[in-house]
């Protein structure tokens, strides 16, 4: 069980003091002062209908808590996406279960619709009286009209009906009641078409069928790991980020949290990365849960095939996002402004994307799934594009806004397109250019050991013809197989990361912007995924004990429920940059089996698949 923790400030709760449900199409972040302060319905990405995370005045949100608030924590209901959270007041404690409710049966671990479209809240006075507060409150002007069961909100700047009903009459969507010990209060709050059935015992019944349906998806995630609690917490997290009606996964539940405190580097991440996507398929693949490749897969190959090339991102449905633009009314999360919404990175051009999707589509097809004729259709025309699209400078993985540049990791994931689709044409006797792939893939593969090497620095450089800075991203060369982790200039490489773009306490920046500008020429705070890709070098390269210690000391950095952010800020090490983050949690799941692996004195590489020998 968590620690209490003091009344939660008056102005912006930690990022980390925050849990996240949903329900596969739509999530939300609950703080422990018991207010849902991010909500988008009816699903990720649409339009925010509580955000006071980014504004807590004008944002809008949903507080369930007792006046008097002095202690609180957090936990969840184990092996699920149900969070509890525990308010001690002045003259009692009350206990506040958040979940969305799944449909009656429903099975996570198939590609179904699962949620019903409803916020559930449960409040159970456990100890003396409290004064309990409810505080409804969308974003933007609402109409509240009374209905037979409850209360009905018009929501014209979300385009959305609120369906608000209750164990108690309330006399408003704001109001106070007193409840004594034993006495509570279920609350259902639905943006779908209210359904029969409102009594406290249905929807008791509700909860446990959603906490039993989390816990036959959890039953699949083989967790003999070091940290199996974060590795499990990690999966599940990565599924509320999973949408459930055809795949697509979100790059995290949040926009506009600021990767540094008072400065503009806020993005909206509500969307589908091919790349983010991709590692977060291949992660749960790793720890037992296949299924979710299968998904993402023909969704990104639907979604690329419209443009006739791969987008970096897209929404939900596979279509280029709206154009991002900045929210005037709101002042951020700590009064970080801008507030953006939408993403224009999906404007950019991004070579790794190749090789994300071919590297997606072979692992599917190692495990003995198949590749239809229109499936491999798509995947081949994509491998064709690669051979030539590492000669053109592009935005690389990490999205710089500014001019296209030739980056090492891009022309590195175009060998990885070009060495999959030799692979799959192979071992499946597919039709195309095999050999003509594996020849340009080692070609490739020279090219960047060669071209890339600054001797001067000792070091690979971010860009090919060894120029510019060094870049955390080389970590991932030996995790996708373009060369292996030992290679002499891969350790060189390991060890000047390591040492130059140290932050402390085992963070890494992902690059040094005054050495490789990206158009904002702010700081940053250190990026986790690229530590964990720090632990799996370690461990390639026979340094397991090392590797060991990195290890841990990240997991250290997790929040109380062991959820991660984007950045750690080194200074304080609180959370910077949009949570719960999709790739911190890939980062940790994908080392997690590294470092069993190399325990059991097996080799910790990415992938040991019989298909790589």
């Amino acid at each position: 069980m968590n620690e209490w923790s003091p009344a939660p400030p008056a102005d912006y709760l930690p990022i980390k003091d925050h849990g996240l449900i949903g329900d596969g199409r739509a999530c939300a972040l609950v703080g422990r002062d018991g207010t849902v302060s991010f909500l988008c319905v009816p699903r990720f990405d649409a339009p925010p209908l509580f955000c006071s995370l980014l504004d807590r005045r004008r944002g809008g949100s949903f507080l369930l808590a007792p006046d008097g608030l002095r202690l609180s924590r957090q936990h969840y209901v184990e092996d699920t996406g149900v969070l509890v959270t525990e308010l001690r007041a002045d003259a009692g404690l009350v206990e506040v279960t958040d979940a969305f409710l799944l449909q009656p049966g429903a099975r996570l671990e198939v590609d179904a619709p699962v949620g019903a479209g409803e916020l559930l809240r449960h409040a159970r006075v456990t100890q003396g009286s409290v004064d309990l507060r409810v505080a409804l409150r969308p974003r933007g002007e609402t109409q509240a009209e009374r209905q037979p069961a409850g209360w009905q909100l018009t929501c014209p700047q979300q385009s959305v009906k609120l369906h608000l009903t209750t164990s108690r009459p309330l006399p408003g969507p704001e109001c106070t009641l007193r409840l004594s010990q034993g006495e509570d209060l279920w609350i259902r709050l639905r943006w779908s078409e209210p359904q029969p059935g409102g009594s406290g015992g249905s929807v008791s019944r509700r909860l446990d069928d959603t906490v039993r349906a989390w816990r036959r998806w959890s039953a699949f995630v083989v967790a003999d790991t070091p940290r199996p609690d974060l590795v499990r917490r990690s999966a599940i997290t990565l599924k509320l980020l999973d949408y459930a009606e055809n795949g697509a996964i979100v790059a995290a539940a949040t926009s506009s949290l600021p990767e540094r405190i008072g400065g503009d580097r806020n993005w909206d991440y509500r969307y589908a990365w091919i790349r983010d996507a991709a590692y977060t398929v291949f992660a749960l693949r790793r720890i037992g849960l296949p299924d979710e490749a299968g998904g993402f897969l023909h969704w990104a190959l639907t979604a690329a095939w419209r443009d006739g090339r791969p987008r970096v991102l897209y929404d939900v449905d596979g279509r280029p996002p709206p154009p991002e633009v900045i929210d005037a009314e709101l002042e951020g999360y700590r009064r970080s402004a801008p507030v953006r919404w939408g993403n224009a990175a999906a404007e950019q051009v991004q070579h790794d994307v190749y090789g994300e999707l071919l590297d997606c589509a072979f692992q599917w097809a190692a495990t003995g799934r198949p590749l239809s004729a229109g499936l491999w259709y798509r995947l081949s025309g994509l491998a064709e594009q690669a051979r030539t699209a590492w000669r053109t400078p592009g935005h690389g993985i990490w999205e710089v806004r500014t001019q296209a540049r030739p980056f090492t990791y891009s022309a590195a994931m175009c060998q990885v397109a070009l060495d999959r689709a030799a692979r799959l044409a192979t071992r499946l006797n597919l039709p195309g250019s095999a050999a003509t792939w594996a020849a340009e893939a080692r070609r490739l593969a020279g090219r960047i050991i060669h071209d890339a090497w600054d001797e001067r620095a000792q070091s690979f450089t971010e860009h090919l013809g060894a120029t510019g800075g060094l870049d955390a991203s080389l970590l991932a060369l030996p995790l996708r197989r373009v060369l292996p982790a030992d290679h002499p200039r891969m350790i060189a490489t390991t060890r000047a990361i390591a040492e130059r773009l140290g932050a402390g306490n085992g963070l890494l920046y992902r690059y040094l912007p005054q050495d490789s500008p990206d158009g904002l020429d702010q700081p940053e705070g250190a990026f986790l995924l690229c530590s964990f890709w720090l632990v799996d070098n370690l461990a390639g390269q026979g340094r397991t004990d090392e590797a060991a210690e990195l290890f841990e000391k990240l997991c250290s950095y997790a929040g109380p429920l062991g959820l991660l952010a984007e950045q750690i800020d080194p200074r304080d090490h609180s959370f910077r940059g949009n949570f719960p983050q999709a790739l911190s949690h890939v980062g940790l799941l994908s080392s997690a089996v590294v470092l069993a692996r190399a325990e059991r004195g097996m080799r910790p590489e990415l992938s040991t698949h019989a298909w790589f020998r």
